[in-house]
């Protein structure tokens, strides 16, 4: 009988540390996605070249190359894999709550992803910062 109930005692823990680790996913992936506090506090430092045309147009070219697929050409989170992908779906960069946030959050973000969002950190750090000033430019 002590053998059965060790069994049985392991294949329950088992299940539940398998369904807690799902659980941890799920929330992990699911819930307000917040960036680290000196994160919100990182300053861009392309901010005084927002307007820049030409920088404008570098991101953009970066938007079409790595963004587009899930977060659509106006940046709305529709692009064309958007619907195949799970929870959380891409954002949409125009909306109130990607403005609210920092432009640091934008890049840490950018650089860290979560869920079906790759991390971005091979790209150069200029480059990010042109990826949230394009997000920028999509909320005016």
């Amino acid at each position: 009988m002590g053998t059965v109930r060790r069994s049985v005692t392991a294949a329950i823990a088992a299940t539940a540390l398998v369904a807690g680790s799902a659980a941890g996913v799920v929330w992990a992936q699911g819930g307000d996605w917040k960036a680290p506090a000196d994160a919100k506090a990182t300053k861009n430092p392309l901010a005084d070249k927002k307007t820049d045309k030409a920088l404008l147009a570098e991101a953009k070219k970066l938007v079409e190359t790595n963004c587009v697929t899930c977060h659509g050409a106006d940046g709305k989170g529709t692009g064309p894999a958007a619907s195949a992908l799970p929870p959380p779906k891409p954002a949409d960069w125009t909306s109130a709550k990607v403005k609210a946030e920092t432009d640091g959050e934008l890049f840490w973000k950018i650089a860290n992803g979560r869920g079906a969002m790759p991390p971005w950190k091979h790209l150069p750090d200029n480059d990010r910062w042109k990826l949230v000033d394009y997000i920028r430019s999509l909320q005016k």
